[in-house]
């Protein structure tokens, strides 16, 4: 087997600059992760030239082993307290207005990492009082006493990514569950929260499977939605099934729009935090 060559809409200018070469100092400087990094995102180098990027707390070795994901799995590092005060200054320095800020899942603590993202929120509050924080939280195993830790926090955005479409959990993301996943955004509505998920397309999913998806979100008043390709990481990663075309992207956005999503991101390139500021209420 061999990894579908990309067709023309979906290769790359290679951008970078010396805004880049300051943003990778200085998350080394501070020992700060990226998602930009660890998950290989397309994007990095566009969102370090913008001098941005989503913070990925907690380490970057995940307890899960999703089919998907180019994160490393495995036995996580111990937490580090210092992390949530060096988040805020990277985020001081970068002179953000909207912070986005995920992890890996830490199924291995007590709390998920709840806490961790609790006190990241209010470092960042803190040290730039007005900037918007959003946050991109683990299931939590769809605990609510876990998910309070964070809610209680009233992040300006609570986005939590269902992936891929329900009928296909079981073989990309065995140790996730939809319904939980549902949970954890329905809870968040219930506690007045602004919410957001995202998917990816090109795994092997049918448009009839993408629209119930939508309507399952649309009946927990999820506000928010980013639709991306899948890319294939290695072979030993799920298979790329298909490249969707930008036509058919622009077509599940405007499906999206006519069920009721207030902000819909989708493309090609799209990711769940790709110029999130611009895609909140």
């Amino acid at each position: 087997m061999k990894i579908k060559r990309k067709p023309e809409w979906m290769k790359l200018k290679i951008q970078g600059g010396g805004n880049t070469a300051e943003v990778k100092h200085l998350l080394d400087d501070l020992n700060l992760n990226t998602v930009c990094t660890h998950a290989n995102c397309p994007n990095k180098m566009e969102c370090y030239e913008r001098r941005t990027a989503t913070f990925m707390i907690l380490g970057s070795v995940c307890t899960r082993n999703c089919k998907f994901c180019d994160v490393t799995h495995g036995k996580p590092d111990p937490v580090n307290e210092q992390e949530p005060k060096n988040l805020a200054e990277a985020v001081r320095r970068l002179n953000l207005k909207h912070a986005v800020i995920t992890s890996v899942d830490r199924d291995d603590l007590e709390d998920g990492g709840a806490k961790q993202f609790r006190d990241v929120i209010r470092e960042i509050r803190a040290l730039t009082p007005g900037v918007t924080v959003e946050v991109l939280i683990p299931d939590l195993k769809g605990k609510e006493e876990l998910m309070d830790i964070i809610y209680d926090e009233k992040p300006d955005v609570l986005n939590h990514n269902i992936e891929v479409v329900p009928e296909l959990y079981d073989k990309i993301m065995p140790g996730s569950n939809f319904e939980r996943s549902l949970k954890v955004l329905d809870y968040a509505k219930k506690k007045g929260l602004v919410t957001k998920t995202g998917i990816m397309v090109g795994l092997g999913e049918t448009e009839e499977q993408m629209i119930n998806t939508f309507k399952r979100l649309r009946e927990i008043d999820v506000n928010m939605i980013t639709i991306g390709q899948y890319l294939q990481p290695s072979l030993e990663h799920a298979e790329l099934k298909e490249y969707v075309t930008p036509e058919q992207f622009k077509k599940y956005e405007d499906l999206a729009y006519e069920m009721g999503f207030l902000k819909v991101a989708s493309g090609p390139f799209v990711r769940s935090s790709y110029h999130a500021e611009a895609i909140k209420l």
